[in-house]
């Protein structure tokens, strides 16, 4: 981060070995209407404890934006630098990214959806009402499905997300996204997660979770049905920015050859980085795995 200069006392041009001009001190000196003294003055002071302290932190920064892969921008960037110890600004953070040409992996645009509606089912209410917020890990669910190009077709995987603790607690992979599908996806989070009596599980209204066959599965687990109006995205926005990140983070980033290589890049993605390793916003900058450890923690406690 600090540059370096080569001084060259000759009261003539010399010339470097690219064949560019190599001017005299004295005479750049001059051009600038600086004194000569005064530039050796400042030539010969040892680097601040500033520009220390931000040759540091570009480092820092550096490092966990490697680490992420990519992954994240200059907010989750200070949020590093703070859990590190480091006092520093979002803007500084920026600044530093921007003199060191880090950019952060972008969103597409959207092209394709695989919600289907029923043509007929029984009526579900909506128990969530945007709310996307819980009173411990498994009392309010969500999930959806999204979609991976392979070169041998498509990909699809259902996610269960947890409200309480933003994480992925459920998840399956296949060839289509019919309820067999959804139906692996909610056992995954009823044997990874306890749910508590009177838990919801939130989704829109594809054909799939609002089956009869998807209903009876529920039922067994003993969890409550919900579901959002057709069309409008805010009414599930929590898997939908989820089912965004994955897009973003990990399948727009690569191609897939198959879908036994893209099943392994989710499952890592997934329980090494998104779960354990992602600084949630909403979290305030802690990991999924953080907030459930610390609710654990607590109840050992009281």
């Amino acid at each position: 981060m600090t540059a370096r200069y080569e001084f060259v006392d000759e009261q003539k041009a010399t010339r470097n070995e690219d064949g560019t001009a190599r001017y005299a001190i004295s005479q750049m000196c001059c051009w600038l209407r600086v004194s000569t003294s005064g530039f050796y003055d400042w030539a010969s002071r040892s680097v601040s404890a500033t520009a220390a302290r931000r040759d540091r932190l570009a480092a820092v920064i550096s490092a966990a934006f490697k680490a992420a892969d990519g992954r994240y921008g200059y907010r989750r960037l200070h949020a590093v630098a703070r859990r590190d110890g480091y006092v520093c600004s979002p803007e500084l953070v920026r600044g530093l990214m921007r003199e060191l040409g880090l950019v952060a992996c972008q969103p597409r645009r959207s092209r394709k959806g695989t919600t289907r509606q029923a043509a007929k089912h029984a009526p579900i209410p909506d128990l969530v009402c945007r709310d996307f917020t819980a009173s411990m890990p498994g009392a309010k669910l969500v999930g959806d499905i999204t979609y991976i190009r392979t070169w041998e077709g498509w990909l699809y995987l259902a996610l269960v997300i947890d409200c309480y603790s933003r994480k992925i607690v459920g998840w399956a992979m296949d060839d289509n996204y019919k309820t067999p599908l959804i139906e692996d996806a909610i056992k995954m989070a009823a044997r990874n997660l306890p749910l508590p009596a009177g838990a919801i599980f939130h989704s829109d209204r594809g054909s799939n979770y609002t089956s009869d066959d998807f209903a009876a599965t529920l039922k067994k687990l003993n969890i409550r049905q919900s579901v959002g109006r057709t069309g409008i995205c805010y009414d599930n926005s929590l898997s939908e920015s989820t089912n965004g990140a994955v897009k973003v983070e990990l399948v727009n980033r690569q191609e897939f050859p198959t879908r036994v290589y893209a099943k392994k890049e989710v499952a890592r993605y997934i329980e090494l980085f998104y779960n354990s390793v992602r600084l949630h916003s909403t979290l305030g900058y802690c990991t999924p795995q953080e907030v459930i450890d610390e609710y654990n923690n607590t109840k050992l406690a009281a």
